[in-house]
């Protein structure tokens, strides 16, 4: 794949929101098995706003799990090898490129504590890049719904298929990604434009209905047809469906032998309206990770696996955006049926 110069105008915009600064040293953080392209793309784009692109490269990892892992946020590459994080430390821009992104690895939070900030780009073909880098500015609309999420004490989610989910917010921490890491101490991903909190020990129950259309972005896949997970107390206990969505479910949780791979990681909602539902659907597996579906619009985000607030870690996990659900913030709702509320987060 060659170098097209509207996607590095794309990396551009990016870096920009990035305020990367003329002479600043930013550290692209690859490992082996990253997208060449997007690595060559950063670090000409870098070069192009007269910064000082260092590429820090480390051995992809052996498979040591049972199925394969997909669209985790928890790299183990780094592997808290030293002279690496040494290297990723201090103030400046760290470029993450890595194959699972550092969101949930164990080492970003002291990388972000050193003064570093952090964008993550996520590892999809360049051209969904390129597509959802526009002019949209969504910080304060995403910022308003962490406010939100902040001052909220339960989260209710339900939809026409059958969901009821209550999410209690007591201790919860939240964060949004609006797509740009411009102050010390912050991680942000790209594409951007998603409000979530990872909820405390024992607060999410009820019954979460994936219906058919909605999105299991481990599997890369559309649900064909309804799988229903009633949820206690963090822990799906039981996965109802008689299709092959839900064998497929069932069998990977199950793989695991890992009882957290069956809780709660975050929960949240997509603010981003020119991220699209159905772009899974243009391309193959291995050309995309699934950011843009976890940001786009209206969606209602559910997902497994680690959750550092609950002390839980686990490599098992799901992103689950969900279409046509109605979400509420102490029982002000905020998106009805799959479409964000007018003037909330104006």
């Amino acid at each position: 794949m060659k170098v097209q110069e509207k996607w590095l105008r794309a990396f551009e915009t990016i870096f920009r929101r990035c305020k990367v600064q003329p002479g600043e040293v930013v550290r692209i953080l690859a490992e082996t098995e990253s997208r060449q392209i997007n690595l060559d793309l950063a670090e000409l784009a870098l070069a192009r706003l007269d910064a000082v692109p260092v590429r820090i490269t480390v051995p992809s990892l052996p498979i040591a799990t049972p199925v394969p892992v997909r669209s985790t946020g928890a790299s183990h590459v780094i592997q808290r090898m030293r002279p690496v994080m040494a290297a990723l430390s201090g103030e400046g821009l760290v470029v993450d490129l890595t194959v699972e992104g550092l969101l949930h690895a164990p080492e970003l939070g002291e990388i972000l504590a050193s003064g570093a900030r952090v964008i993550m780009i996520s590892n999809e073909h360049p051209e969904i890049i390129e597509r959802l880098t526009t002019d949209l500015d969504l910080t304060a609309q995403v910022k308003q719904g962490v406010r939100m999420l902040a001052k909220a004490g339960v989260m209710r989610v339900t939809s026409e298929a059958g969901t009821d989910l209550e999410i209690k917010l007591a201790g919860a921490k939240v964060a949004g990604v609006w797509g740009g890491a411009d102050r010390p101490g912050l991680v942000q991903h790209w594409p951007g434009g998603i409000c979530l909190a990872f909820p405390a020990k024992d607060s999410v129950n009820g019954t979460l209905v994936l219906d058919t259309g909605d999105v299991n972005l481990t599997f890369k896949r559309y649900l064909e047809s309804p799988v229903a997970l009633r949820i206690d107390d963090d822990y799906v206990s039981a996965i109802e469906g008689k299709g092959l969505d839900a064998e497929l479910m069932r069998s990977y949780m199950e793989a695991w032998n890992d009882r957290d791979a069956y809780a709660v990681s975050h929960v949240g909602w997509g603010m981003n309206p020119r991220a699209r539902w159905e772009a899974l659907q243009m391309f193959d597996k291995t050309e995309l990770n699934g950011t843009e579906l976890r940001a786009f619009a209206g969606n209602f985000l559910y997902s497994t696996g680690a959750n550092d607030v609950a002390g839980r870690h686990s490599l098992g996990h799901f992103d689950l955006p969900l279409r046509n659900c109605s979400v509420s913030l102490d029982g002000q709702l905020i998106v009805e049926r799959g479409k964000l509320v007018s003037g909330v987060f104006a």
